[in-house]
Order: structure tokens, then sequence, then C-alpha cells
């Protein structure tokens, strides 16, 4: 087997895909939590990507097809090579017997919130993975998470499946049904991190969230997934990716991860117009 080799490769969704990559190095150390940075060839752009699982050699990540980076990584079938694929990066999630804790997964966000629920389960503690979607088509991971936790909530904005509402609507139910949870960890959207973390600090439930912002090196030395974290600047790819979520600036964050909107929606164009042969005007 070729290194970096991609052996398996599942369409979860049409807009999300899932790929095992060989990368033995990486998946014996990988651990909830922690991320890779892969580049599909020489030229392209470097991809921070969430570990999923690792085992038998093998590194799993899941990946939205929302730019053009994420569209050539997508026509990659299985027995194609990747060029880079760099890891395990990252402070893994600090697993430890907490108690009660409740997961919350937004969207692809749930391939992050997934191997932190199995390690926290695996750890002794009693795990509400909570998982939220727009609506009963896009669900990814559902039997995965049902087998990572104590008990699953799966929520559709639409009310198509499950909970009829966002995930923050079910962790305040739980909350006010008499459920103590003693942690709560938020991954996904970065709205939807912020509103937790609101929700979680009108009960004192301390919170730890994943933060994924701009990223190139992945070694703190770019200064570009800098954020602020209780007044200090941190980065997220040596410093994180979790932090406590009370003290995240989180309109900091959303303001700078829109910064290259335009020029992502620009390279995406261009992808997709050289797939169907068009011609780019300019």
């Amino acid at each position: 087997m070729k290194k970096y080799q991609i052996v398996k490769k599942k369409t979860l969704t049409p807009e999300i895909s899932q790929i095992s990559v060989y990368a033995p190095l990486v998946a014996a150390k990988a651990k909830a939590g922690q991320f890779i940075i892969l580049r599909v060839d020489e030229e392209g752009e470097r991809i921070p990507l969430t570990i999923s699982s690792a085992e038998n050699e093998l590194v799993t990540v899941i990946f939205q097809k929302i730019g053009g980076s994420t569209l050539a990584l997508d026509e990659l079938n299985e027995g194609d090579c990747l060029h880079d694929f760099v890891g395990p990066l990252g402070v893994p999630t600090e697993v430890e017997n907490l108690g009660r804790v409740a997961v919350l997964g937004g969207g692809l966000g749930c391939a992050i919130a997934l191997p932190v629920a199995r390690a926290l389960h695996e750890a002794g503690n009693q795990v509400d993975l909570i998982g939220g979607f727009k609506t009963k088509d896009i669900i990814i991971l559902e039997e995965e998470m049902s087998h990572a936790c104590t008990d699953l909530h799966i929520c559709t904005d639409d009310g198509t499946y499950g909970y009829h509402g966002f995930v923050t609507g079910k962790l305040e139910e739980l909350i006010n049904s008499g459920v103590k949870f003693d942690r709560v960890f938020a991954i996904g959207p970065l709205m939807m991190m912020k509103f937790a973390c609101k929700l979680t600090e009108k009960y004192n439930i301390p919170t730890t969230v994943s933060m994924n912002p701009i990223m190139i090196d992945g070694t703190g030395m770019c200064g570009c997934c800098r954020l602020t974290v209780g007044g200090e600047v941190k980065f997220a790819c040596v410093d994180g990716p979790d932090f406590d979520g009370h003290k995240v600036d989180f309109d900091e964050v959303i303001a700078r991860n829109a910064t290259y909107k335009e020029h992502e929606a620009k390279a995406k164009e261009k992808h997709l117009c050289r797939l169907g042969g068009g011609a780019m005007n300019g």
C-alpha cells in the first residue's frame, strides 16, 4: 500500500464525503480532538481536517465540498494518493472521568464530536451526544454516534427527524428536566458554539469548544489561526483546538473567518468552470 493512499471513500451526503487514508505513523499516535493538514497535490492549498477515527493504520477524515480545494479532494478516488498528510496536530481533548457530560455537534461538527464522545464514554462518563442538522436528509454518522455515547439525541431545524429545534434547545430541555451536566463540549459552526456557551454560562456549566479558524502551517508560526481567549492571544493549531468556551472572543473569530469568503467563492467558481470545460472571463 502506498503512503497517503486513499483506501476507502464514502459519500455521506451530496455535500459531505469521507475518506480513509493509509498513514500508519499518524494513526498510531492520533487522539480525540486532534487534526491533520493535507494537500491534494503539489500546488494545493493546505487543508486542516479533524481526525474522525484512526485505526488499523488508517486515518479517517470527513469533509464538506464547499471550496475549490475540497472539491479537488473529492475528485480523488480509492487508490489515489494525497501529496501531503501531516499529523496528528493540536492538543488532544482532555479526557477524564467527569461524570455526566453533553457533547454537542452541529452538522459536519458531528464528525469531530464523534471521537470526543467515544473517548469520554470509554473513560467512564455518562455521555449525552446531541447532534444537530438542518433536515433529515443530511444526517450523518447516526449509527456510529449511537455507539459512542449513553444517549443520542438527534435534532433537526425543520423537525423532520428527532427533536425539532437547535442543539442548544435540546440541551436546555435536558437541563430543565433535572439533568446535571458536569461538562459540555460544543463542536460545530461558530454561531452554534457561541450560543451554546451563552447557555451554559447561564447555568454555570464548564464548556469546552473546538476551534477551527483559518489555518496554514499548523505550527503556530504563520499566526493565521490566532484568536483571543480570556484576553490573551492563542493559536488554535498549537494551543488548541480546544479552549474554554466562556473565554473565547467569538465575535472576533467570526469576523476573521469571513476574511477570505470572496476569494473562496471565486476559487470554487473557477474549479467548477474548469470541470465543465467553460472559460472564465477576465
